[in-house]
């Protein structure tokens, strides 16, 4: 990938989408710093999560935003997320299929509590039956919410199904 590729993207998608895996390898390769949306709503302790408070959240995703090259990525198109879409220079929807997407949260579950997969959370079942809550939202209503909201970026929005359309 060439210099003239934007460095302030934002990588939106379902849970199990592939969106860590994309801005994990874009943050390789184009040298730029990835955040995760999850880390700016949860404070990470060793004794449990912390939920920020909206001002907090808000804050330090713009602190984030104000940096000269960043990805961001995570399941959120919310109000307080509008500014990361705003400063994007490219925002890339990873539309991956939606049992392609099913497949994975069984995949990572499992992973994830035979000890392969490092998590930020306890992989508990009530989480992973709520990651198929969340996929089923995401496609029902967060999608064509996003489209409503920022349908107006589609000149630097690209939707893809998966990352080597990409890479």
């Amino acid at each position: 990938m060439n210099k003239k590729f934007p460095r302030k993207i934002h990588i939106i998608g379902s849970v199990g989408s592939g969106k860590t895996t994309l801005a994990k390898e874009l943050s390789e390769k184009l040298n730029i710093p990835y955040y995760e949306l999850d880390n700016v709503v949860w404070i990470r302790q060793n004794s449990g999560d912390c939920r920020r408070t909206d001002q907090q959240k808000v804050d330090y995703l713009n602190d984030i935003i104000l940096t000269k090259a960043w990805i961001i990525e995570g399941v959120h198109n919310e109000d307080w997320v509008a500014q990361s879409f705003l400063n994007a220079e490219l925002i890339i929807f990873l539309d991956t299929n939606y049992y392609i997407r099913i497949y994975r949260i069984i995949k990572r579950f499992t992973l994830q509590k035979l000890g392969l997969e490092k998590s930020n959370y306890k992989p508990t079942f009530s989480i992973f039956i709520k990651m198929f809550k969340w996929n089923r939202y995401f496609e029902e209503i967060s999608k064509p919410n996003f489209y409503h909201k920022y349908g107006m970026y589609s000149d630097k929005l690209l939707v893809v199904t998966s990352k080597r359309e990409i890479l």
